[in-house]
């Protein structure tokens, strides 16, 4: 199967490019696919790296781009029926620059109610209408809202209880990204709950300050619910002298930015599979906390001189870089799994599908912030993006970041046990250890026990982009396609790039939970690739 890409993935493929204060290497022996393009798609993605790398900010807008082919080969773009025309016309596809401005929408904060020890939340996956397209009606849903949902906030060592009532009309579930709960808890497909029924999980909240988010996770489904809208973030909050000294009042000096890059065709239908992307004539708007940015930038008002930005990619396979448009620094404290041992002066933040990070900026000065995005998928967004104008209007002066935000012990892995797990794929068919997980029976299972200390390979033997999410619990990054990992990238993650042909090795520690029924997953979170068969079940048991 020959495999196209988007010329500017490709190129961070073949050289060290620093990214967010790490560096995204090329994997030994990962092909050179440019090698691979037919003559049309070696002009095409001429004039799309042209376009995509003259000059930064509004005017390099593609919205129909047609290009990019970075998730299935041409064999499979024939048996899905699309012309080879589909592939290589790119006449049109440059928007132009963005005339409006909009203020940036800030999601509801969810307010809970505590009784007895214990806080409630309450939503509702329900259908609605929004415009994800400009003067375009799309059908949608949310939580509690046509389209995403509220923000909760969690505190570590609370008790939360969530009443969630699906309206969908389909099965769906509720999975807490990021969250270290127990299994039967944690939203993955086992626990799937029909329409109009209420599934009410509780938990004590173990997870150290840092973003989380929510989204479906039933089998078949996922990106097809997500992509509508079902997606919200959540902030987990603790008493730390870390945190004391961060930015924190939500809406003011601390502020979600949730991002989604979809696919639309010109009726505002929303699209998930494979089948949908290859449809011609559509756009990929790039949402920011649900408004389309695409020829719009939004504003906000920094009253403080020190604000706080969560960053959460939604995107059901985009890739999305974070950066100023001066080319100035960012001032990065957290990814994934909560704070850095120290903040990090970066210049890009790289976001793969499911990814978050926070950052901090002191602006005396008006800043810009754009988005960069690269398909990660069969096609996809691309372009830059001044999505954000901040003005600096604050007269304070705040302390300086402590010196050390967290305490991060690296792991000793001499005697953690080691697995190899194998991402492959049989034409559209997703695999992890060469089965697909497109049932809980079909799927691989990997069993460890309470307590146990491991060392995984995930080895991607595709020539395909994945984004490697594993539940219950953080993990750190031993080796990035061979060499070790620096800077932002000796964090805790949940989610991390695996880019075609290369490996990341990752030590983790399963703590407080197990069950002999309920699982947990792993999975790639290209969305479609999960639904393709891409996921793995994880079991943790006693002994």
């Amino acid at each position: 199967m020959t495999h196209t890409t988007d010329p500017a993935f490709e190129a961070n493929r073949e050289e060290e490019q620093v990214t967010g204060g790490g560096r995204r290497r090329r994997a030994k022996g990962a092909k050179d696919s440019k090698a691979e393009h037919s003559k049309a798609e070696r002009t095409t993605d001429a004039e799309h790296s042209k376009e995509g790398t003259a000059k930064r900010g509004k005017g390099v807008h593609r919205r129909k781009f047609l290009g990019g082919m970075a998730g299935v080969g041409l064999g499979a773009v024939a048996a899905a029926g699309a012309s080879f025309a589909l592939l290589t016309d790119a006449k049109g596809n440059k928007a132009g620059a963005a005339t409006n401005t909009a203020t940036l929408n800030i999601p509801d904060l969810l307010e809970g109610t505590t009784s007895d020890s214990t806080t409630t939340f309450t939503l509702e996956a329900k259908t609605g209408s929004a415009e994800v397209l400009s003067g375009v009606t799309s059908t949608t849903a949310g939580y509690n809202q046509s389209f995403l949902g509220p923000t909760m906030k969690w505190t570590k060592g609370d008790v939360v209880l969530l009443n969630i009532t699906n309206s969908l009309g389909e099965d769906t579930t509720v999975h807490f990204h990021g969250a270290h709960v127990p299994p039967k808890m944690d939203g993955g497909p086992q626990v799937a709950f029909a329409d109009g029924e209420t599934w009410s999980p509780t938990f004590t909240v173990k997870d150290d300050p840092t973003t989380l988010w929510y989204h479906p996770h039933a089998l078949g489904t996922t990106a097809k619910q997500a992509v509508h809208g079902l997606a919200g973030m959540i902030i987990v909050e603790d008493s730390d002298d870390t945190s004391a000294a961060l930015p924190s009042t939500y809406g003011t000096d601390d502020i979600p930015l949730i991002f989604q890059c979809l696919a639309v065709d010109s009726a505002g239908d929303i699209k998930y599979d494979v089948t949908g992307y290859l449809t011609s004539g559509l756009s990929f708007p790039l949402l920011v906390n649900g408004t389309n940015v695409d020829d719009t930038t939004l504003t906000f008002t920094a009253t403080k001189t020190r604000t706080r930005f969560r960053l959460l990619n939604a995107s059901p396979s985009d890739i999305i870089t974070i950066q100023r448009s001066d080319g100035g620094t960012m001032t990065q404290i957290s990814t994934d799994q909560g704070y850095l041992a120290e903040a990090a002066d970066v210049t890009t933040i790289r976001l793969v599908a499911g990814a978050r990070a926070e950052m901090v900026m002191d602006m005396s000065d008006d800043v810009t912030l754009q988005a960069v995005i690269t398909t990660g998928w069969i096609r996809g967004g691309s372009g830059t993006y001044d999505f954000l104008a901040v003005t600096a209007s604050g007269t304070d002066t705040p302390s300086d970041l402590p010196s050390s935000l967290r305490t991060i012990d690296r792991y000793d892995t001499s005697s953690f046990t080691a697995r190899t797990i194998t991402l492959g794929n049989t034409g559209g068919t997703m695999l992890i250890d060469g089965k697909a997980g497109t049932s809980m029976d079909s799927m691989t299972m990997i069993s460890t026990t309470l307590g146990s200390k491991e060392i995984w390979t995930i080895k991607n033997s595709t020539q395909l982009e994945h984004s490697f999410h594993l539940h219950d619990v953080p993990y750190q990054l031993i080796s990035i396609n061979g060499a070790d990992p620096t800077g932002v990238e000796l964090g805790w993650y949940d989610t991390y790039e695996v880019v075609g042909g290369g490996s990341i090795v990752i030590a983790m520690e399963f703590t407080d939970f197990s069950d002999s029924t309920y699982m947990y997953m792993l999975h790639c979170h290209l969305l479609q690739h999960e639904d393709e068969g891409m996921m793995a079940a994880l079991m943790v048991t006693d002994s």
